[in-house]
């Protein structure tokens, strides 16, 4: 008899599907020479600090640093602190029954590091040591599943996957726990979530948000030409900028006069543009985020959505690259796309003769090729899926285009002493350009004919302007821009031999920058107005006593996530590994034990009793003058208000609608909180007749 462990039931479901495993028992399938259970997820973790005898926060206690990390089951928060989760004890249960009625398991977790960890946390807490093999797969179609049983691979070839995934894992905890019990302590009241990601991670938020509202906003002027020749009008601008208004009127009266202008450099030449790549896990996050809206967690939800009803193979990669053997099947998904409606004018744009095999590198694969469709082709999805779907099918299609070709002219006109320049597009083969028609975004102006201009040649002007403009500040985080700075920290670092070092190095892994990211949201740290992303007072407030603390060194993260992969691949010994970060540990935990509270929690929000100022804390807004005594609870019927309606009803007496406010009686309410005299006050929402619900 052999046991096979999935991750979660509904893999599991499909794997005994495939084995025969037909009949339906409490927490596993059996049938055929088989038994098939499940996860759910993480079953087994890390143990917290009381299970050791540490209990609170303490300076004495820190840094907490185990000899033997304990494993034990998931657990959940309760009002009397954590306790093991009923469910997932009792499925440890199950699995472990199965384990001891088999000779042997079949590792059936997701194909990668956080699958491996999940499976291995789960047989060394259950003392299990029976032999194992891995099922490796990157789809979830019968296909795929069959020939991975076929070939099934050794448990140990997979050692070094583990011992990276235990030590990130371990690493995320020594620096997490430490790190927000530091600065807990320090900080006196409130709890302040700091982690080996997370914090640099909002570090890079606060410093933008920054730089973006101290920028100094400027007005310069431009002069427009318009001209025309051989019946093709176009316009040129100038290459001097000007900040004194009646200097640029000066120089517009004087070109004016003038009336024409010399062709003083024409510059012609042809280029390419790639195809894209195939989708990595983070490409298809951003590339969601831009055009669709979808958050980083969202895409990663629908795409794993795709994956386990067979659409699409394993998502979190973070490979855009397909091995040699995988492109023989290319032809066929190409073919099986014509059946879906949404993708069957793309498909006919496909250049059968001309494929472009860009994509396949074996050199550059990861545990998992690029995303790709699978042979399985959806006639109904919901509408996200659908949308993500198409994204990911047309990617695939754009990837095997032929290069898109271009001619570019730049152009130089000289009046008086004057420089204005133009450049212009023309696409001569738009080749992948042609799937999406994605000619968007070009930069330059995207002109089909433009007139044929020699060197020395006088063009009139037509048409002349001032154009005002303003110097832009940092652009603030979309989703996508942020995926992109965890992706490639180099472009945060100043230092450039540092730069050279972590080129394309990232924090994070494709796998968990959503989570990161949701994690910030999840604490207050951050939140959305509209399509960007900007910190909190809370947020503002952590970055500041930590912003020049190893906690948020970016370069350190990055080299980490390098040393993970090292681990995987046998280049590098974990426990040395495990040795050099027990020693930053006890750096981060020192600093941040060194800290002084400064009064960064002060806001520019005022006291609406005696028009002072106001501090935040975890539970409360208070006013800085102990004589006044004014303070407000956070928590309002059950609900923590966050610092935007906070400022909403400091400023505006009234906070947007509250939902899922809780009486007295136990019942739920929506309303909005008014301050009326320093003391708040609910005006219920209306129903549609205008009465108050």
């Amino acid at each position: 008899m052999k046991a096979i462990i999935a991750e979660k039931p509904s893999v599991a479901y499909e794997l005994a599907r495939i084995v025969g495993a037909s009949e339906k028992k409490v927490g596993y399938c059996e049938g055929g020479g088989f038994l098939v259970t499940w996860a759910f997820g993480h079953l087994v973790g890390l143990a917290m600090p009381e299970d050791y005898g540490i209990k609170g926060f303490t300076i004495e206690s820190l840094p907490i640093i185990p000899d033997v990390f304990l494993l034990t089951c998931r657990k959940v928060k309760t009002s009397n602190g954590y306790i093991e989760d009923e469910g997932s004890k009792q499925q440890l249960a199950i699995i472990d029954s199965v384990f001891k009625k088999c000779d042997s398991i079949i590792v059936a977790t997701d194909a990668g590091r956080e699958g491996e960890v999940i499976f291995r946390y789960i047989y060394q807490y259950l003392g299990c040591t029976k032999p194992f093999e891995r099922l490796w797969i990157n789809s979830l179609t019968e296909k795929a599943i069959i020939a991975g049983f076929e070939n099934l691979k050794k448990g140990s070839d997979f050692d070094g996957l583990y011992y990276a995934g235990k030590e990130r894992s371990q690493s995320d905890w020594l620096v997490g726990i430490n790190a927000t019990q530091a600065l807990t302590v320090v900080m006196g009241e409130g709890l302040f979530s700091l982690g080996r990601v997370q914090t640099p991670t909002l570090a890079l938020i606060c410093k933008r948000f920054n730089d973006h509202k101290s920028f100094e906003i400027k007005s310069y002027y431009q002069i427009e030409l318009q001209h025309s020749k051989e019946g093709i009008s176009f316009k040129t601008h100038s290459l001097d900028k000007w900040e004194d208004r009646a200097k640029v009127d000066a120089v517009l009266r004087s070109i004016g006069k003038t009336g024409f202008a010399h062709v003083k450099e024409v510059e012609k030449k042809s280029d390419i543009v790639q195809a894209p790549l195939l989708f990595d896990l983070t490409g298809l996050q951003k590339e969601a985020n831009r055009k669709l809206g979808y958050s980083a967690e969202r895409t990663l939800q629908i795409a794993q959505s795709l994956y386990e009803k067979k659409f699409i193979t394993y998502p979190r990669t973070g490979s855009q690259y397909i091995p040699e053997d995988v492109w023989s099947e290319i032809p066929k998904l190409i073919l099986a796309l014509k059946r879906r409606e949404s993708c069957k004018e793309a498909v006919e744009r496909v250049k059968w003769e001309r494929y472009n095999k860009r994509i396949v590198n074996d050199l550059k694969i990861t545990d998992h090729h690029g995303i790709l469709v699978t042979e399985n082709v959806p006639s109904r999805l919901q509408a996200s899926e659908d949308a993500l779907y198409d994204m990911i099918a047309k990617r695939l299609l754009e990837a095997v285009s032929p290069v898109c070709h271009r001619e570019i002219t730049n152009i130089k006109l000289s009046v008086l002493h004057y420089d204005f320049a133009v450049k212009a597009v023309n696409i001569t083969s738009p080749g992948w350009k042609m799937i999406n028609g994605n000619f968007e975004e070009e930069e330059g102006d995207l002109i089909v004919d433009f007139p044929d201009l020699n060197q020395g040649a006088r063009i009139n002007i037509d048409k002349l302007e001032v154009l005002t403009k303003k110097t832009k500040p940092p652009a603030l985080y979309t989703e996508a821009d942020l995926l992109g700075m965890m992706e490639n920290v180099a472009n945060t670092v100043d230092n450039e031999e540092e730069r050279k070092i972590l080129k394309g190095i990232g924090i994070g892994t494709p796998a968990t920058r959503a989570a990161i990211i949701e994690t910030l949201f999840d604490r207050e740290y951050i939140i959305r107005e509209k399509k960007v992303i900007i910190p909190t007072g809370k947020g503002l407030q952590v970055y500041n006593q930590v912003k020049d603390k190893k906690i948020v060194d970016v370069s350190m993260t990055a080299e980490w996530e390098m040393a993970f992969e090292k681990i995987e691949n046998g280049e590098i010994d974990a426990e040395h590994f495990h040795a050099e970060v027990e020693l930053a540990v006890h750096e981060i935990t020192s600093e941040l034990l060194n800290v002084k509270r400064a009064s960064t929690n002060s806001t520019d929000l005022c006291c609406p009793k005696c028009k002072g100022k106001v501090i935040l804390r975890e539970k409360v807004v208070k006013c800085t003058d102990e004589g006044c005594g004014w303070v407000l609870f956070r928590n309002i019927c059950g609900v923590q208000l966050s610092y935007k309606e906070i400022e909403s009803l400091l400023t505006r007496k009234r906070t947007s609608l509250i939902k899922n406010m809780t009486s007295r009686n136990k019942k739920e309410f929506n309303a909005y909180i008014l301050l009326e005299d320093g003391s708040i006050v609910f005006e219920f929402e209306k129903n549609k007749k205008g009465k108050y619900k």
